[in-house]
């Protein structure tokens, strides 16, 4: 393959891959809002379908309510999950592009592998890290927002300092980057989308829905908005390797920076 078609089919990823992630983000956080809105009104009355939520945007008005029940068929209902799963193509492609097929997955300064076997650990880690978060967040330990806050800064401290010492700094910040965006992408296929199946085949059946179902459903779309910022920093992070990766303090800059973006998601989900 030639540099320039290289180079173009590496552009080309890259614009389908950022465009997919703000469609991805936009909405996540557009229902996170609405949610939280709904969170802070008070019902009327106990069988009332709920509160209304008002905005006005491009010269009209628009109201969304929260339904305790399905009032349309089910073929009505619009799901949103093509754009997590976009994004994520997208950005595996970029990385088989860039670092697997490329020359910036092994620097020899920091161990002298071959390019197989950084591979393989890549891969590995990607996995690794969704079974780790997974497992964590189904036991009793994430029944505790604040331990399993502490839980999932240690791996992350923990994670960046091995792939720091393994990778070359720019494909350790990437990587983690693509085990948060990996753990995004699962919670959305296989834990977010298998409760609202069930929860539509429910409503259209007329049967009770299992409440638990949409809590572990709410928790791990909570958990994306609190990814997506720092995701979002270290697919940038690589136009900046005097402050993040390449700096002698290269781990810890991503473990703070990950912080502060745990940080301004609060605040945006406060908003």
């Amino acid at each position: 393959m030639s540099s320039s078609v290289r180079e173009w089919l590496n552009l080309s990823v890259r614009w389908f891959h950022v465009f997919a992630g703000i469609m991805w983000v936009g909405q996540t956080y557009y229902f996170t809002w609405l949610d939280g809105q709904f969170g802070k009104s008070v019902k009327a009355a106990a069988n009332a379908p709920g509160p209304a939520v008002w905005m006005v945007h491009s010269g009209g008005f628009y109201t969304v309510e929260r339904q305790k029940s399905l009032g349309v068929g089910a073929e009505r209902v619009r799901w949103f999950r093509w754009e997590a799963l976009t994004t994520w193509l997208g950005g595996m492609v970029l990385l088989i592009l860039v670092y697997y097929l490329g020359s910036g997955l092994i620097d020899p300064d920091v161990v002298d592998i071959s390019q197989a076997a950084g591979v393989a650990i890549g891969v590995g880690v990607l996995a690794a890290g969704w079974l780790i978060y997974d497992t964590a967040a189904r036991s009793r330990l994430g029944e505790s927002e604040a331990a399993f806050a502490v839980f999932a800064l240690a791996m992350t401290a923990a994670i960046s300092w091995g792939l720091m010492h393994v990778f070359s700094g720019r494909a350790a910040y990437i990587h983690m980057g693509a085990i948060f965006g990996t753990i995004m992408t699962a919670n959305v296929w296989l834990r977010i989308l298998p409760a609202q199946r069930s929860m539509l085949a429910a409503a259209v059946a007329g049967a009770e829905f299992d409440p638990a179902l949409g809590a572990e459903a709410k928790l791990r779309s909570k958990h994306n908005t609190f990814l997506a910022v720092p995701v979002v920093f270290l697919m940038v992070s690589n136009h900046y390797p005097v402050a993040t990766y390449g700096n002698r303090y290269g781990w810890p800059v991503l473990v703070v920076l990950v912080v502060v973006g745990w940080m301004a998601a609060k605040l945006i989900r406060a908003a």
